[in-house]
């Protein structure tokens, strides 16, 4: 089954629902997952406007949004989740790319790092708290987002999965559908061009490939870490995105079939 919702403008568009969940089964056309909107064609808008979003959860932080400001559909009238908590001073991961030398190692390394303290930064906090609290209202179709629709919102689904009841593997399968080798050849050029923009140099095709991948001892490494600080992925929800049991029932009720 194909989960991706091929776009012009847009990479990395997928529904993230219809995973077996416990007894249960998430529903499919309500949550929704991708990579900024700032290229969006008009056609594209049209088809995201068609999934009748209620509202969208933009991870990014606020130079992001500034730099690449997301287009929207008319009569755009969907609730928008951000914020601008730790906007000041350098995005980390430009800030990495600075000094990387376009070695794979160097980069996992710096991944898996910041995958680690994903779950904790009081940004990813709040809007993930949001997000939840969204998904308790049983309103409608939810899309999340950050700039490439891999890290920040491969966490995010990810805690919607184990929250649904998804199994570890189907979690991690969902978060490796990014490494789609078509989607490389779409971008890779660009992201190198990108990436030269920061190490002074186009990086080789192996790294470039890597910065554009993800793996699976990245969503491991926030698991890890969520765990070794709360015990479990579900007091992590209770306690710090504020998840109760009456919060997981309404949520249940509107995201599984």
């Amino acid at each position: 089954m194909t989960r991706h919702i091929p776009l012009q403008g847009v990479e990395n568009f997928r529904d993230f629902g219809d995973y077996a969940a416990g007894a249960g089964r998430m529903k499919k056309g309500l949550l929704f997952r991708a990579a900024h909107q700032a290229a969006a064609t008009d056609a594209d808008l049209e088809a995201i406007a068609a999934l009748g979003l209620v509202a969208i959860v933009d991870l990014r932080r606020a130079q992001e949004r500034q730099r690449e400001p997301s287009r929207r559909w008319k009569s755009f009238a969907a609730e928008v989740i951000d914020n601008d908590l730790g906007g000041e001073g350098d995005d980390p991961w430009q800030t990495f790319l600075r000094g990387w030398d376009h070695s794979e190692a160097d980069l996992r390394g710096y991944m898996v790092e910041s995958y680690r303290r994903k779950p904790f930064t009081p940004r990813h906090v709040d809007l993930f708290r949001r997000y939840f609290a969204v998904l308790a209202k049983a309103r409608g179709p939810v899309l999340i987002h950050c700039a490439a629709g891999k890290d920040r919102t491969g966490l995010l689904a990810a805690l919607t999965h184990h929250l649904a009841g998804v199994s570890r593997d189907d979690l991690v399968e969902d978060y490796l559908a990014t490494n789609d080798p078509e989607r490389y050849a779409r971008i890779g050029e660009g992201i190198g061009r990108y990436l030269a923009g920061y190490t002074g140099s186009v990086p080789p095709e192996a790294a470039i490939r890597a910065a554009l991948a993800v793996e699976a001892e990245y969503i491991l490494a926030s698991i890890e870490a969520i765990e070794a600080a709360h015990g479990s992925i579900d007091a992590y929800l209770e306690t710090v995105l504020g998840v109760d049991a009456r919060t997981r029932e309404a949520i249940a009720a509107h995201i599984l079939a």
